[in-house]
């Protein structure tokens, strides 16, 4: 009689630890993939190279018309160099620079890490400097006659006051990036 007892137990048992089994299972299912989950992720690695790359130069004496850290490198030679890492062929004056790219807003919560930052007056720009984040931009010096990073927010800076713009060329690396991809069988 026991086993009569056991049997039909067990079966319940079964039948109602599957509805159990299929909650544990669906609060356990790891989430869908986000279709641009890697390719935001390739968007920060992008700027971490610009921030690497713009910070190894930090220390590099400043030569007007210079454009490679080993002989001696001027603000816009220094973004010329940085943004050569992604490929991008840029003018060579800070003038000429200022028009390259997407304009942004002159407001330190828009800037991104890898923007890049324009000084001067509204009829020519004499400086810039690429925005590492955190308020923090590496320019050559001019009168520290080295690459330097500086705070954004030095309001008792000449260069600061002077701040004129911004101008961000990761969209047009991004866009070249999904251009190539898209077109590789």
């Amino acid at each position: 009689m026991t086993r009569r007892l056991l049997l039909p137990t067990l079966a319940l048992s079964a039948l109602l630890a599957q509805p159990v089994r299929a909650q544990v299972d669906e609060a356990t299912r790891p989430e869908p993939k986000k279709p641009f989950a890697a390719f935001s992720a390739s968007a920060q690695g992008l700027r971490d190279s610009v921030i690497s790359r713009a910070r190894s130069a930090i220390g590099t004496r400043y030569v007007l018309g210079g454009n490679t850290p080993g002989r001696g490198i001027d603000c816009s030679g220094l973004v010329k160099f940085v943004m050569s890492a992604l490929h991008l062929d840029l003018p060579r004056t800070a003038d000429t620079q200022a028009r390259v790219g997407e304009p942004v807003a002159k407001d330190i919560a828009a800037l991104q890490p890898g923007d890049i930052l324009t000084f001067g007056s509204a009829k020519r720009t004499s400086h810039v400097g690429i925005y590492v984040g955190d308020g923090r931009f590496v320019h050559a010096s001019t009168t520290r006659k080295r690459v330097i990073e500086s705070r954004l927010d030095n309001r008792g800076s000449s260069l600061i006051k002077r701040w004129s713009g911004v101008r961000r060329l990761m969209p047009k690396v991004v866009d070249s990036l999904l251009a190539e991809r898209d077109s590789t069988p």
